[in-house]
């Protein structure tokens, strides 16, 4: 039945017109999943985002749906809208391959935590999308599932780890797109294919794969949040409220609010277009100023000011993050990972530093105390206006191109590497393209569990910056 404000193709639409449509019956959950199969099928072969389809399957959940609201029963709020999931979580039945060769008959015993909250939500998952060997690198790509594309333009990454995911959304396949941040994995592949992403707050998402041998290292545990990419802010504020569901499995997971009492106006942003200090690209400074002009005519109080200690954060977030994959990852990356990933492995433990026993426990009161200073910051600046990486979206290869090529990138992403240690949520929001036409945008950080902050400051960014996705692959 068409629609006359959306376009014929079910496969353009936003996850929440989709949901409203199949709810009150305008379309079938089964036409909708076809729709989003036939796109998956159509724009899939050009740029390998989606390194698994799940056609059958997904068609027979399409149908289970309908006959669910034939029989008149009560609806979730993502029944029969198609979704996919990054190939790094556990899918019951399906291999979890983290895109490692050697993990390719590992199959999930029951779904991940994150997973289980999006089939009880009714969302119907259509692929697993690609990412990059045990997902470390800020590209994607792999010896099992081969190289995703970024549908702007093939010669620049898509981001990492959850560019599959990423490019699915960008180009049509599936309305949702999971994923997971630990140094940026949501928030970069996001900016990278000009879509919107959610690193959600430390404790807000569970999350847990029935597949791993032994518990992640602390600072996977502390820092690594599980998440949404879509084309529009507004179905990333419904996937979160869906994957925020409570899971037993994760003693982390909060029970916080999604929603708090309006917050005094003029809301206060600090804006910062180099908060690493180390220069940033013109046409990031520029999408930065231009995304503080918005919200300003928005009546948000934009003001430049850094927030505390900025790459003095990210510096521990590598002691912690990089420190740890020192000690627990080695034999991981020499056993399971190409040789690409194995070469990034290499560089990234370069910047580390080496902690003994003492150094490793200054390092874990430290972060209470940045912690504690970025609370109190943000009790007068409660937004942050920065950017996701200080460069345009990278050529592809450029963090395997020997340690200079590597050091070019993970200069760049410092504006990433805060947040995590930090446990506080923050959004990339699109600002339109770059001269070279690559998508560009900005990440806009709130305090923890205050997602709502955040997602309502992009959604203003992303109406005077409107981009035109879902594309057509541009090659």
């Amino acid at each position: 039945m068409p629609i006359p404000h959306l376009p014929p193709e079910t496969w353009r639409w936003d996850a929440v017109d989709l949901a409203r449509a199949i709810r009150t019956g305008a379309v079938s959950a089964k036409e909708a999943v076809q729709a989003a199969l036939d796109r998956l099928e159509a724009a899939n072969p050009a740029i390998n985002a989606v390194a698994q389809p799940l056609h059958e399957a997904a068609l027979a959940a399409a149908e289970a749906a309908d006959a669910r609201r034939a029989r008149g029963e009560a609806l979730p709020p993502l029944h029969g809208v198609p979704v996919t999931t990054k190939i790094n979580v556990d899918q019951e039945g399906l291999p979890t391959t983290n895109g490692c060769a050697p993990l390719k008959d590992l199959i999930a015993p029951a779904d991940s935590a994150v997973v289980a909250n999006l089939k009880r939500a009714g969302a119907v998952i259509i692929g697993r999308t690609n990412t990059p060997a045990l997902s470390m690198r800020w590209f994607t790509e792999n010896a099992l599932h081969g190289r995703t594309l970024n549908p702007w333009n093939a010669g620049h990454t898509p981001g990492g780890s959850s560019g599959g995911a990423a490019a699915a959304v960008a180009t049509g396949i599936g309305a949702i797109a999971h994923g997971n941040d630990l140094g940026g994995s949501i928030r970069y592949p996001a900016y990278a294919c000009g879509v919107a992403g959610l690193r959600p707050s430390f404790g807000r998402v569970p999350a847990f794969n029935p597949t791993m041998a032994a518990e992640r290292p602390l600072s996977g545990q502390l820092m690594s949040t599980q998440g949404p990419l879509a084309r529009r802010v507004r179905d990333l504020r419904l996937a979160l409220s869906v994957m925020a569901a409570g899971d037993a499995r994760d003693p982390w997971w909060m029970p916080a609010p999604l929603e708090h009492p309006p917050a005094p106006r003029p809301i206060r942003v600090a804006l910062c277009a180099d908060p690493a200090g180390n220069g940033v690209h013109r046409e990031v400074a520029a999408a930065v100023a231009r995304a503080g002009r918005i919200l300003e005519a928005a009546g948000y109080a934009v003001e430049e000011k850094a927030p505390p200690e900025f790459a003095e954060t990210a510096r521990d977030w590598d002691a912690f993050a990089h420190g740890e994959a020192g000690v627990f990852m080695g034999e991981a990356f020499a056993k399971l990972a190409d040789e690409g990933a194995q070469a990034t492995y290499r560089f990234m433990l370069t910047h580390t530093p080496d902690l003994d026993m003492a150094g490793y426990m200054r390092l874990a009161a430290r972060r209470t105390a940045r912690q504690r200073q970025w609370a109190l910051f943000q009790q007068d600046y409660p937004l942050v206006l920065c950017p996701v990486s200080a460069e345009p979206p990278f050529p592809q290869g450029l963090d395997v191109a020997g340690q200079q090529g590597f050091d070019a990138v993970y200069r760049a992403q410092q504006p990433l590497l805060a947040t995590p240690l930090l446990g506080v949520p923050s959004v990339a929001v699109p600002t339109g393209l770059t001269a070279a036409g690559l998508p560009m945008g900005v990440q806009i950080i709130a305090p923890r569990w205050r997602e709502d902050l955040a997602l309502e400051a992009a959604e203003v960014v992303e109406g005077a910056c409107p981009m035109p996705t879902p594309i057509e692959v541009r090659g």
